[in-house]
């Protein structure tokens, strides 16, 4: 076992800001995209260049596998601290605790990074440590993350469609490629002591700090935990409300990077 620092509770709060509420400010409505409907291509790109942020509907995700993947992460979480820290500490890989990344970033929240390379036949070695049930909770991840693979390799797809690309597949292979850098992850968030009386000083609880994501495009999914915002172009902040029956897509940097180079 390794022994980490304990950080202070203050590094886990933003301080108050002199700013305007962001509340107070009438928010755009985030795009939905229905993955049923013929103009999701045109939809999608829009979303992509106003936003860089959406929402997805019929996905075609079982709710039989998002059901059983929340039931064993919440296993996990919920497990004693003894257990969790065996698939620890995460370099980058396996389960972290307040601490974020290699640059010493901190935030209230608990999370397990998977390496998404590894052959489902191979039993993966964080995976492994759980005491009861490891094939359980590997059968869980794998039939979601192959489930959610095929829904973001339609909306790729859907996207390179609609810029007219040489190629359909020109994102969509990147994701299927076995050298594909993929991960998944999974974020637990903790009850906070005497939240309350610091979010009555204006503070806010600062579970995962403010970040760009390097991938082509990142999908997310809540179980109906508020807290997510996005950065609009004029520079405020807007809560994004959960939706547990839903998915959002996250235009990563290397989307970005791509599509512009096309244009130019």
């Amino acid at each position: 076992m390794v022994a980490i620092p304990k950080p202070p509770l203050e590094v886990f709060f933003l301080k108050p800001c002199k700013h305007i509420n962001n509340y107070q400010i009438k928010f755009p409505s985030i795009p939905t995209i229905d993955l049923s409907k013929p103009e999701s291509k045109d939809l999608l790109v829009q979303a992509c260049q106003d936003f860089g942020f959406f929402k997805i509907i019929n996905h075609g995700v079982p709710t039989k596998f998002i059901n059983k993947l929340e039931s064993e992460a919440l296993k996990f979480f919920n497990s004693p601290l003894s257990l969790k820290q065996k698939a620890g500490p995460a370099n980058p890989f396996g389960y972290g605790n307040k601490h974020l990344g290699q640059n010493g970033d901190f935030g209230w929240v608990e999370y397990l990074l998977l390496n998404l390379k590894l052959n489902s036949d191979n039993k993966n070695s964080i995976i492994s440590v759980f005491e009861e049930n490891p094939e359980e909770f590997q059968c869980a991840v794998n039939d979601y993350v192959t489930a959610v693979k095929g829904m973001t390799c339609g909306i790729l797809e859907l996207l390179a469609d609609e810029l007219e690309l040489q190629s359909r597949n020109v994102f969509s292979r990147m994701l299927l490629d076995e050298q594909s850098d993929s991960v998944f992850r999974m974020n637990y968030y903790p009850p906070y002591p005497e939240l309350q009386e610091h979010e009555l000083e204006g503070k806010k609880l600062l579970g995962f700090g403010e970040h760009t994501d390097p991938q082509i495009i990142s999908v997310l999914r809540s179980n109906n935990t508020s807290g997510l915002e996005i950065l609009l172009k004029n520079g405020s902040w807007m809560p994004v409300p959960p939706d547990s029956n839903s998915f959002f897509v996250n235009v990563g940097d290397s989307l970005q990077v791509y599509t512009f180079s096309c244009s130019s």
